[in-house]
């Protein structure tokens, strides 16, 4: 079963256990005796949702169940060390979920890397199906940078294999000397495949006739010749072409003036866009075209703001970090005129506090709320200024910002907004009377958090036990009473 069907087919009693499995204040032994259980669902609650302490831990990575061991492999909340004690588990399946790593989140925030020696033992000996893009993620970047001249040339060629493209010359020049013959094979190998792609008469060779990804991707990044750009703009390949830069420029002129607006920006998006086209699309009838040529490069801060562009105000302002690479340009947009490159610039955690106190003050909520989702320095006031007037998806996320503040969050429990009776919860100090009120909102997030908040009665607290909607939220309150803890675990 998948884990969305474990959780679709737990019974209302397996609800209120994995929510036990939750909560923050169930001692040692009761998190054991869960573990012991039948239910997959309290399982996966225990070991992939929470942190676990060490005796827990030990049990899990002891546990007969693949499935369960599994839980922990992909966990986010267990500590890299913790996951990296299943390196050598006997079930391919566990193995192939700790190379794969966490799932996502919501939020988009990075996933914790593997120790190295870890990442080593899994390039070393690992299947090749099991190892991916996930292990690349969970790689650290001191073991990233030095992978060329790893030791153990098996890591060596599986690296090569991984991530050739963002290697740096030096190492792939490394690689393609490589003393082991794996090495220098594989490197070649990937090597001529980047090459082909340079060359019009092999990606004429290559590419597929019909539409797919591999169409697609040639006819963006592929060195084409004349006549098979002529054949994309005659099929389906239009908008791809348009942003190729080995597309001639005859025909970038022509695609400057295409009927699909889609195509146009494309073609303003061209970094090697000649002077006559960005003036003519400075002035395109579509505000998407003319947004798209204002944050182009070449310009200076005078022709941007002579354009008529629109910022679009209903963007989703999430976790996005953007790291530059020229300390220089990042300056640059971030002083900017125009919004849209202040955005970006706000979207580097490495931005230096000087800027983080420009952008703090931005007029512009996108810029604000980014500086927020992305930079570790944040302001706390800028904080929850961003999340009172910010009401998009990722809004939740900026309360889990460490500098996010709490105390005083009380008085917006009567508030017209779910989502600030729902910050209300936040406070530490929210008064108990109003904690049991909450449980009774019209709204269901308010309600949830409500029946988790450790200033919740008690009483209460045990009374929504029996409360099919709330009973797992109730007994993941740290408030319950461990008598009542033990009771529920027969």
């Amino acid at each position: 079963m998948t884990p969305d069907e474990i959780e679709r087919s737990a019974t209302p009693v397996e609800r209120r256990l994995a929510g036990l499995a939750l909560n923050p204040a169930a001692p040692e032994d009761i998190l054991l005796r869960l573990l012991t259980g039948e239910s997959a669902a309290v399982r996966m609650a225990l070991c992939r949702d929470r942190a676990l302490p060490e005796a827990v831990v030990d049990a899990v990575v002891a546990h007969p169940d693949p499935y369960t061991r599994s839980f922990l492999a992909r966990s986010r909340h267990a500590e890299p060390e913790q996951r990296a004690r299943l390196v050598d588990d006997p079930d391919w399946f566990v193995r192939a979920h700790l190379a794969d790593g966490p799932l996502p989140d919501e939020d988009g925030c990075p996933v914790r890397p593997l120790p190295d020696r870890t990442v080593t033992r899994i390039l070393e000996t690992y299947e090749d199906d099991l190892i991916g893009i996930g292990l690349v993620r969970q790689m650290s970047l001191e073991f990233r940078q030095g992978t060329a001249t790893h030791p153990l040339a098996k890591v060596r060629q599986r690296v090569a294999g991984l991530h050739w493209h963002v290697l740096a010359p030096w190492a792939r020049a490394a690689l393609l000397a490589d003393p082991d013959p794996g090495v220098r094979e594989v490197s070649a190998r990937i090597q001529r495949w980047w090459e082909r792609r340079r060359d019009p008469d092999e990606v004429r060779e290559d590419l597929p006739d019909h539409p797919c990804h591999a169409r697609s991707d040639l006819l963006m990044h592929g060195a084409l010749a004349p006549d098979v750009v002529a054949a994309a703009l005659d099929t389906d390949g239009t908008w791809a072409v348009a942003g190729n830069t080995s597309t001639p420029a005859e025909t970038v002129a022509l695609l400057a003036r295409h009927a699909d607006p889609k195509v146009r920006i494309r073609v303003a998006e061209r970094p090697d866009l000649a002077p006559a086209l960005r003036g003519a699309l400075a002035v395109d009838p579509d505000p998407g075209v003319r947004l798209a040529l204002s944050v182009h490069p070449a310009l200076t801060e005078a022709e941007r703001a002579a354009i008529d562009y629109v910022v679009p105000g209903d963007e989703e302002y999430g976790h996005c970090r953007f790291r530059y690479a020229d300390p220089a340009q990042l300056r640059h947009d971030a002083l900017s005129g125009h919004p849209c490159l202040r955005r970006q610039a706000a979207r580097d955690p490495g931005l230096p506090a000087d800027l983080v106190a420009e952008l703090a003050d931005d007029p512009d909520l996108g810029v604000r709320v980014l500086l927020c989702q992305n930079h570790p320095d944040a302001p706390a006031a800028l904080l929850l200024r961003s999340f009172l007037e910010y009401t998009g998806r990722h809004r939740w996320h900026l309360t889990r910002r460490s500098a996010f503040p709490r105390k005083g969050l009380a008085r917006f429990a009567d508030d017209e907004d779910p989502a600030l009776r729902r910050l209300a919860l936040l406070d530490p100090r929210l008064g108990p009377e109003t904690t049991d009120r909450l449980t009774r909102d019209r709204d269901p997030l308010v309600r949830a958090d409500a029946a988790r908040h450790p200033r919740l009665p008690p009483a209460r607290v045990t009374e929504l036990l029996d409360d099919a909607e709330l009973a797992p939220r109730a007994a993941a309150n740290p408030a319950l009473p461990p008598a009542t803890m033990d009771a529920l675990v027969v």
